[in-house]
């Protein structure tokens, strides 16, 4: 069963009962769960935080690997190189992608950058989703050549010029000539298309980065990493020398003004989330929750049995994770918590509150006392919960859960506290 991704805050649990109110004997029931997993079929990315860019192998979910198409605008309104017969050197081409963070371990990658030819180009209006694509013309490696292997780490050295900025970059050598004809073009050949970011846009549609097909299929399992980087800080930078002056000139790429998508694929084939998935009896042993592919569903059946006239204490609902301390795929800081109104409803609708992992613990721990309380007082249907990393769209995090029937020594639970009045 699919569920769209779109999320409504709800007000579940504002008029709960002064806790004053309460009598003091209380009683306690904990809830048999049925777990399993859900997928995604139309993740959003072209709202994501970030612009996403490298390959991972998950021994537990599979090869994961996610690639940028985006626009350049110029940052001026136009653009003037003056008299370009005085520009002696193009001296670099420079793609400067500003690290926002990154899952799985640093690696030197083989990159691509082509050129978007798409007739349909890229618009800041339209949604795009994890499988949204562009026409590239992918014979043309825009790289300078001797420069497409790359190392992706968050924690190297960035040198601009001669200066080291704490600001980190993956800066990629583009060639030059390209910038050239963006100078000759400007000054001399093709005015016009520089004299707009809208006419610069159908001059120059944007940008596709990747990893090379090769090094992602020579990763092995627990290879990789996915990278983060964020479009306001990063741009596309030419260098050159006037009159025996160095100069530079920055495109943009800040999200706010340019149309920008992640592609995502990710390949559960032959593994168990995918079994969980098809099936959903398989996930009462361990069920998953995966950025931009898969979500949790918790169901517990007979809270709709609570007194009517209960007031509840607490409801928490504790759900292990597997995961080793400082492993390489971490499950994230929160979880996004979400229900169904109704059980024909496809919309997801926020409960208005997180689940915030503990890594003493080793789970997330949601704090439910609002949302049962509604559901007891018989103004919210309970369907089930369903919950996904909190940057579900953004990231690449990935869960998994222990099931009530795990092996492990911690199962989930829901525990409910409350008093008869």
């Amino acid at each position: 069963m699919m569920f769209s991704c779109k999320k409504k805050e709800t007000t579940l649990g504002q008029n709960s009962i002064d806790q004053n109110n309460l009598l003091s004997s209380a009683g306690i029931d904990t809830f048999t769960l049925t777990t399993y997993t859900i997928e995604e079929d139309s993740a959003r990315t072209d709202a994501s935080l970030f612009s996403l860019l490298g390959s991972y192998d998950d021994p537990e979910f599979g090869p994961v690997n996610a690639e940028i198409y985006t626009q350049i605008k110029m940052s001026t309104e136009t653009v003037d190189f003056g008299d370009v017969s005085t520009i002696t050197s193009v001296d670099s081409f420079i793609v400067g992608l500003e690290y926002a963070g990154s899952y799985g371990n640093p690696i030197t990658f083989d990159l691509e950058v082509f050129r978007i030819t798409d007739p349909d180009p890229l618009h800041l209006d339209s949604n795009y989703y994890a499988f949204s694509t562009k026409i590239v013309d992918n014979t043309d490696n825009l790289i300078l050549a001797g420069h497409e292997s790359q190392e992706l780490n968050t924690d190297g050295v960035t040198v601009i010029g001669s200066d080291t900025t704490s600001r980190k970059q993956l800066r990629i050598p583009l060639d030059t000539n390209l910038a050239r004809t963006f100078i000759d073009d400007a000054a001399l050949n093709n005015p016009t298309a520089f004299s707009s970011n809208e006419e610069f846009l159908n001059y120059f549609k944007g940008l596709y980065i990747r990893v090379n097909p090769s090094s992602v299929n020579s990763l092995m399992p627990g290879d990789g990493g996915v990278f983060y980087f964020n479009p306001t800080g990063s741009r596309v930078s030419i260098y050159y020398t006037q009159d025996g002056v160095q100069k530079s000139y920055d495109f943009s790429m800040n999200s706010s003004e340019c149309a920008n998508l992640n592609h995502i694929d990710i390949d559960n084939t032959s593994k168990q989330v995918e079994t969980v998935i098809s099936d959903s009896t398989f996930g009462q042993e361990e069920f998953y929750a995966q950025s931009f592919k898969s979500q949790a569903v918790i169901e517990f059946p007979g809270i709709e049995n609570l007194p009517k006239d209960a007031v509840i204490h607490s409801a928490t609902l504790e759900l292990p994770v597997q995961y080793q301390t400082g492993a390489d795929f971490p499950p994230g800081l929160d979880l996004t918590v979400t229900t169904r109104l109704t059980e024909d409803d496809d919309e997801l609708y926020s409960i208005g509150v997180l689940g915030p992992y503990d890594n003493y613990k080793k789970q997330f721990s949601i704090n439910l006392r609002n949302y049962v309380q509604e559901v007891v007082n018989g103004n919210v249907e309970h369907t089930e919960l369903i919950v996904y990393p909190i940057l579900f769209f953004t990231t690449v995090e990935r869960i998994i859960f222990n099931g009530p029937d795990s092996g492990n020594k911690a199962q989930p639970k829901l525990t409910v506290v409350y008093t008869e009045f």
